[in-house]
């Protein structure tokens, strides 16, 4: 990966993205006074009141309105914002019981479930590369579950449902912005947040004026940590290519597998070792493959152009 000087920008951002995301489970310690339920639920309302300012600063009214009114798109929206909701809960849960290398694995399998979906939802032709991937993907899975002595369900949970959110992102990210879309999610799943917290707090389970102020600012934060890392990796978006990108994912749950290995203390038998190499050595292979996909096309594109010269 050689960035050129106009991308490198993109790639800082794609970094700080990758990056944030990589150390939240550090931050997300920090409120194991609050269940995941309760961080959830917090995690939605701040970020929607960052997102209005956000919306405010760049007078995007106007297309925040058209993605609340766009009829299907909103639906679909809708349905997105419940994927990321279990995808956040299921790895602020992961985070706070002691399962932080399960998350990463979780992260690291999301590639391979991507391309699945492709397949399942999409009718894609998978290249022999994929194909070969995605086998290995799976056996990968029998080897963790029998490391594990059951199915790693975290893990599975984490790369299904961020799969099915990016999916459901990519085919309305055509007519609906980054700011207005993560707007309309949270603004959609509010309601239900609101109910969740007057419900923890009348049954003595809301921990927001524990330890004040910093319980309560550390859940504001989650927020605001959500919104700003999101921004980033849009910006990152529109100024690289998608192999880039790619690429720059992994550096996600590198970093939450030594937060889980060194910062929690988790274990990694060698079983575990070997599943996860095998889930390595699969994304090895659909990296790879990616990038010469990617070179093929670049080529062909090139020789369009001479054609078209001359």
């Amino acid at each position: 990966m050689n960035p050129s000087p106009s991308q490198r920008p993109g790639v800082l951002y794609g970094l700080g993205a990758y990056g944030t995301w990589g150390v939240f489970p550090l931050y997300f310690h920090l409120l194991n006074r609050s269940s995941a339920l309760e961080i959830v639920l917090h995690r939605v309302l701040w970020s929607l009141a960052i997102c209005l300012v956000v919306v405010a600063a760049i007078r995007g009214w106007a297309e925040l309105r058209a993605a609340l009114t766009a009829g299907r798109r909103t639906v679909q929206l809708g349905i997105a914002s419940v994927f990321l909701a279990v995808n956040w809960g299921t790895y602020i849960y992961a985070v706070n019981s002691g399962h932080v290398i399960e998350a990463s694995l979780g992260y690291f399998t999301n590639p391979l479930v991507t391309v699945l979906l492709g397949v399942v939802v999409l009718r894609e032709r998978l290249r022999p590369g994929q194909w070969a991937a995605v086998g290995i993907g799976a056996a990968a899975v029998v080897v963790l579950t029998a490391a594990y002595g059951r199915l790693p369900w975290i893990a599975l949970t984490l790369a299904i449902t961020f799969g099915i959110y990016g999916l459901i992102k990519n085919r309305v990210g055509v007519d609906v912005g980054a700011v207005a879309g993560l707007t309309t999610e949270a603004l959609l799943l509010t309601p239900a947040a609101a109910v969740g917290l007057v419900w923890l707090e009348l049954a003595g389970r809301g921990h927001f004026t524990d330890n004040p102020p910093w319980q309560a600012l550390l859940l504001i934060g989650a927020g605001l940590a959500t919104v700003v890392t999101l921004m980033m990796f849009a910006a990152a978006a529109r100024r690289v290519p998608l192999t880039t990108m790619g690429l720059l994912q992994y550096v996600t749950p590198v970093l939450q597998l030594l937060c889980g290995v060194f910062a929690f203390g988790e274990r990694l038998t060698p079983a575990r070792w070997a599943g996860f190499a095998i889930v390595w050595l699969a994304l090895a292979v659909l990296t790879v493959d990616g990038l010469r996909a990617a070179n093929g096309a670049r080529i062909v594109n090139a020789q369009r152009r001479m054609l078209a010269r001359s």
